[in-house]
């Protein structure tokens, strides 16, 4: 069990928006745990919000630096959210497909999100709010450490339209396993943080994480929709262990209900390593 995620390639972890990779730690307990069972942890260190263009040209330091400190050729990268989306552009664009192993996305938003384009849709008074509020938060991130935030961007970059044009210049490269995982709250009231979103996404469509549907977040090898074994399923929050504790007390049903998720990333290495990765 202590080298079950022992893969051939490091571990490099890429995070989403709103966050940057610190003391408080994005990831919460995973990759000690990974650690623990025998992973080589990396991270990012992109920033929270700026554009997927800049943050990727910092993965790309983050990769060549690994390589060279691990002596090793690729590396596998786990990415949530719109961090997925940082990485296909290191790999398409920037050439990368020949450093990376594979990248398995944690909900990110493939084809953008309907939600959102439709909120980016509404009256110019409104959406000049979102503009003021989005200035504002640049500031606050610029405080936290980030080089160059951009929320205004970052919002547009996570719309339909724009994934549509992303995806037509950021293919898929044949050198890179793809594998992509999606998750659902079970109801508006599984995580406080997202009652208004997961109410939105809802009358749009169908179940969410409070954010993306299951419908928006599959690349590549769809390893499934995974939900908790509790009342509450799994918010985007959830998914990189925001709170630090588990899931639920039950048992899972099944290989898609999740009591604990650093469980489900345990499991995605391992196969990693499986597939001689």
């Amino acid at each position: 069990m202590a080298e079950s995620c022992a893969t051939v390639y490091p571990i490099l972890m890429v995070h989403g928006m709103g966050f940057r990779d610190g003391k408080i730690g994005y990831w919460g307990r995973i990759p000690s745990v990974l650690r623990k069972n025998g992973a080589r942890i990396f991270h990012g260190g992109q920033d929270g919000n700026a554009s997927i263009e800049y943050n990727a040209g910092i993965l790309a330091g983050a990769v060549d630096r690994i390589l060279r400190e691990t002596g090793a050729e690729k590396v596998n990268v786990i990415a949530h959210s719109k961090g997925g989306l940082e990485t296909r552009y290191l790999i398409s664009t920037m050439g990368y497909g020949g450093k990376i192993a594979s990248l398995t996305t944690i909900s990110t938003p493939h084809t953008g999100s309907r939600a959102l384009s439709k909120v980016m849709k509404l009256p110019k008074p409104f959406t000049a709010l979102i503009f003021i509020g989005a200035k504002i938060t640049d500031f606050f991130h610029l405080l936290s450490g980030d080089k160059k935030p951009d929320t205004w961007t970052c919002i547009r970059q996570l719309t339909r339209e724009y994934m549509e044009e992303f995806g037509r210049k950021n293919p898929a490269d044949d050198r890179v396993v793809y594998r992509s995982c999606a998750f659902v709250m079970k109801n508006a009231f599984s995580d406080g943080i997202f009652i208004f979103p997961y109410t939105a996404v809802k009358a749009l469509s169908a179940q969410s994480d409070g954010f993306l549907t299951p419908e928006e977040v599959q690349y590549g090898e769809f390893l499934g929709t995974f939900t908790g074994t509790g009342r509450r399923g799994i918010s985007h929050c959830d998914e990189v262990d925001f709170r630090r504790r588990r899931l639920s007390r039950k048992k899972p049903q099944d290989e898609h209900h999740i009591s604990d998720i650093t469980e489900l990333y345990i499991r995605l290495i391992r196969e990693l390593k499986e597939r001689g990765l």
